[in-house]
C-alpha cells in the first residue's frame, strides 16, 4: 500500500494549494520542492488579485468571472495578505473611445458582483491628488477597483495550512525519479541524502520545470503542449505619494502596472515575452528594463532610468501552448491534463494558472483524480489561511491591539507583523516581555526572534529565504545588514 495518497513536485502556488485543499479532504500528501517555496514564478508576479481588465477587453469572460469571485474569497481568507487597491487608466491613454471604456468597466464590477470594493468612477487629474504624478496633457481618467497580495506568503500560509492537516512538505528535497506502475516510487535527494516515497497519484505542478519534470524524471515520450514567457519587474523609489495604483497601455498592445510597494518603493511591470533555457537562469534583460522605464516615462512627470532601479525581477510562466500568435495573448487559464492508464498510477499536469485562481485550480485537481482519491468536500472557501481568522478591514484594529499587549513595539513594526502574520503575531514575538527578549534587530524592525519563527515554523533556511520571500526587506537593509543575517541564520541552524 502506497505511503502517500497524492505527492506533488514543485511548491510553488499551484502546488501548496492542491496540498492544502487534498489534506484538509484527508488525503495523505507529499509535496516535494527542490528549492524554497515560491522560489520560482510565485514570488515574481505584479502581486496582484485580480480579474484582469486586459483578459475581459480579449473576450475572456470565463477567466475574468472566476477571477473576480477568487478575489472576494481571497480577501475573505487572507485579510492579512490581500487589500484592496484602486487602479486608475489614463482616458486619452485608452485603446477604446470612453463609452467602450465605460461598458468594459460597468461589466467588469457587475461580473465582481460589488460585494465588497467601491465601484468605477470618472478621475478629473486637475483636482484629484492622483493626476499630481502625470504628465498635464492627460485630464481624466477612469478609477476601479482590485487587490494587491503578499505572492511568496501566500504561497507560504498555505503550505502552513497543508502542514496543519497533516501533508509533508519537503523543501530543498528534488524527485531524482518516478517509476510508474501500480502505484509511484518516486527517489528523493535532499541535500545529498537520498529517500524514497510511494503514492497512489502523482501530480507534476513544477511550472516552468514542467517539461523537465516529463523528460528526466517521469521519462515521457510526449512533448509537453508548454509556452514559457517571461515576465519581468523592476522597483524603484516611490514616485508617488498618494496609495492607488496606474495601469498604463503601451505601443504594443499591452498594459504597465504602475504601483505602491511597501511604503518607500514602486514596482513597475510586467513584460511579456518568450523564454527558453533553464528557468533558474532568468533575469531581467536591459532592454526589458528600458521598456518598464519609456512605459512609465510616457505617462509620469517624474522620469526615470536603468540607474533608478533598486531591485529587478523576472519569473517564467509555464502556459498551456494554444498557439497564439504572441506572449501576450497566450491563454492564463488554468489547464489540467490526467494521465491515467489500466494498471498504472494516474498523473496529473498543471499548466498555466494565475495565482488569484489557485485555489479554484486546486478544487479542480483534486476533481480530476476524485475518481482514484475520493475526498469529502471542497472546503478552502471558508476557511481562513494561518494568521487571517478576522474580518477584512480589520488590520487597524488588530494593530492597535498588538501594540497595547507588547507596548514595546513602535506602531509602524507592528503594522509590519500583522501585514505579514495576522493573527499569528504572538508566534513570532513569542512571549516577549521587552524588546531586548527580541533578540538581535537587524535594521526595518526585523529582529532575531522573527528569523527564528521564520525558520523553525516557515521553512526558512537562509537569508534570501527570510529577506526576499518570506518578507521583501531586503530592499530596505544595507548590504551590511544583510551580512548580519545571513550569519545570523547560519548560527540558529545549530540552535533550533
Amino acid at each position: 500500500m502506497a505511503e502517500f495518497d497524492l505527492a506533488i513536485i514543485g511548491g510553488g502556488i499551484n502546488g501548496v494549494g492542491i496540498a492544502r485543499d487534498a489534506a484538509g479532504r484527508g488525503l495523505k500528501v507529499l509535496l516535494v520542492e527542490q528549492h524554497d517555496l515560491a522560489a520560482g514564478t510565485s514570488s515574481a508576479s505584479t502581486k496582484l488579485i485580480h480579474g484582469g481588465l486586459r483578459y475581459l477587453a480579449q473576450g475572456a469572460l470565463g477567466l475574468v468571472r472566476e477571477s473576480l469571485a477568487e478575489r472576494e474569497v481571497l480577501m475573505r481568507i487572507a485579510p492579512h495578505l490581500v487589500h484592496p487597491m484602486r487602479f486608475v487608466l489614463p482616458a486619452e491613454a485608452a485603446e477604446r473611445p470612453a463609452w467602450m471604456v465605460h461598458v468594459g468597466l460597468f461589466l467588469y464590477d457587475w461580473i465582481g458582483g460589488r460585494r465588497t470594493l467601491p465601484g468605477r468612477r470618472i478621475v478629473d487629474f486637475g483636482t484629484d491628488p492622483v493626476g499630481l504624478p502625470l504628465k498635464r496633457h492627460f485630464a481624466t481618467g477612469f478609477e476601479y477597483s482590485d487587490c494587491t497580495v503578499d505572492d511568496s506568503r501566500l504561497v507560504v500560509l498555505n503550505a502552513v495550512d497543508a502542514a496543519a492537516h497533516g501533508a509533508s512538505i519537503r523543501t530543498r528535497t528534488r524527485c531524482m525519479r518516478a517509476e510508474r506502475g501500480s502505484e509511484w516510487t518516486l527517489t528523493l535527494n535532499a541535500r545529498g541524502r537520498r529517500d524514497a516515497a510511494t503514492a497512489r497519484v502523482l501530480v507534476n505542478a513544477a511550472g516552468p520545470w514542467l517539461a523537465m519534470v516529463a523528460e528526466t524524471v517521469l521519462r515521457l515520450d510526449a512533448r509537453l503542449p508548454l509556452r514559457l514567457v517571461k515576465g519581468s519587474h523592476i522597483v524603484v523609489k516611490r514616485l508617488f505619494d498618494h496609495g492607488r495604483a496606474y495601469i498604463l497601455p503601451t505601443p504594443d498592445g499591452r498594459v504597465v502596472f504602475v504601483r505602491p510597494f511597501g511604503p518607500d518603493f514602486t514596482l513597475i511591470g510586467t513584460t511579456d515575452e518568450d523564454f527558453a533555457g533553464d528557468p533558474s537562469a532568468a533575469t531581467v534583460a536591459p532592454r526589458e528594463i528600458a521598456y518598464l522605464c519609456d512605459a512609465a516615462n510616457a505617462y509620469l512627470r517624474h522620469k526615470i532610468g536603468p540607474a533608478d532601479v533598486v531591485w529587478a525581477f523576472a519569473g517564467v510562466r509555464a502556459l498551456h501552448d494554444d498557439g497564439a500568435a504572441s506572449a501576450r495573448d497566450t491563454t492564463r487559464e488554468y489547464v489540467l491534463t490526467l494521465d491515467r492508464e489500466p494498471a498504472r498510477a494516474p498523473l496529473l499536469t498543471v499548466y498555466g494558472g494565475k495565482i488569484t485562481t489557485y485555489r479554484r485550480l486546486a478544487e479542480a485537481a483534486l476533481a480530476r483524480v476524485a475518481a482514484v482519491l475520493p475526498t469529502g468536500p471542497a472546503w478552502t472557501a471558508r476557511k481562513p489561511l494561518p494568521g487571517g481568522d478576522f474580518k477584512p478591514g480589520g488590520d487597524a484594529a488588530l494593530v492597535a491591539k498588538t501594540c497595547r499587549t507588547w507596548p514595546f513595539l513602535a506602531e509602524s513594526h507592528a503594522r509590519r507583523l500583522i501585514a505579514a502574520y495576522g493573527t499569528r503575531v504572538a508566534r513570532v514575538l513569542d512571549g516577549a516581555a521587552s524588546a531586548a527578549d527580541l533578540g538581535p534587530r537587524f535594521g526595518a524592525d526585523l529582529t532575531g526572534a522573527e528569523i527564528r519563527y521564520l525558520m523553525r515554523d516557515e521553512w526558512a533556511d537562509t537569508a534570501d529565504d527570510v529577506l526576499w520571500r518570506r518578507s521583501k526587506l531586503g530592499l530596505q537593509l544595507t548590504k551590511a545588514e544583510c551580512a548580519a543575517v545571513e550569519r545570523f541564520v547560519t548560527g540558529a541552524h545549530g540552535t533550533l
